[in-house]
């Protein structure tokens, strides 16, 4: 095919840049979906009309980006919150002695509600749009350390329920695989706060006990906001870990 009317925009961009938002396209449209393969950088650079080096640098880009994976003598395939290796990429949470825990997912309430004015200018919704709201909390071995409040759009997430939730699943694995809706980037913002009656109940702190607010929006395709969280995080025996460079 030759090169799309698409590459060329008043807004100058690298081509593999452009190539990249192509391949964004292809994904948020679902031609190839979380886990599948996609079609070699010869067939790609065929496609998009640009050389094998261009494609190859924009699937580079989206590979650190963890939107794509390279298996060595595979392919490349759509990364996938099914895979294992994934759930700490959204979990920076490190224990100060010692190797990580088997996680442990814990739903504790799932209930319908209105967007009130601050989720629905988080999650770009109308005020009073239905949102669903639900509690879990997270363990690491046998300790609770996570206590999270979670406002998700209605609309995406219809039938969302306690039961659905006690699958066993991840809860971005569940988001991906039952209703179609893939994180792949966050925004977080941390504080200090400390810990009030129900989060001192559930995470097995005394009340008063200095936690960790992570207040996290996560994103789709399209930079679509899709979930607003507060984790209240336990750092009695673990740390927010976070490597920049």
């Amino acid at each position: 095919m030759s090169r799309s009317s698409s590459l060329h925009s008043p807004t100058f961009s690298p081509l593999y840049r452009q190539i990249k938002e192509l391949i964004l396209q292809q994904l948020e449209s679902g031609e190839w979906g979380p886990g599948s393969p996609i079609p070699s950088e010869s067939e790609l650079a065929a496609r998009f009309g640009v050389s094998q080096g261009t494609v190859r640098k924009a699937i580079d880009e989206m590979a650190a980006e963890h939107l794509l994976v390279r298996q060595q003598g595979k392919g490349t395939f759509v990364a996938t919150h099914r895979d294992p290796g994934s759930f700490f990429r959204f979990l920076r949470l490190v224990p100060n002695q010692g190797e990580r825990q088997m996680s442990q997912s814990v739903p504790l309430e799932c209930w319908r509600a209105k967007a009130g004015p601050d989720v629905a200018r988080i999650l770009a919704i109308e005020a009073g749009a239905p949102i669903t709201i639900v509690r879990r909390l997270l363990k690491l071995g046998d300790e609770p350390v996570v206590f999270d409040e979670i406002y998700l759009p209605s609309e995406l997430f219809p039938d969302l329920s306690l039961d659905a939730l006690r699958s066993g699943e991840s809860l971005y694995s569940l988001f991906e695989t039952r209703y179609g809706v893939r994180m792949i980037r966050a925004d977080e913002r941390l504080r200090a706060i400390a810990a009030d009656r129900v989060s001192a109940e559930l995470l097995q702190v005394a009340e008063g006990t200095p936690l960790l607010l992570v207040e996290r929006v996560t994103f789709t395709y399209g930079s679509r906001p899709v979930e607003w969280r507060r984790g209240f995080y336990s750092t009695r025996n673990y740390h927010y870990h976070n490597e920049l460079g």
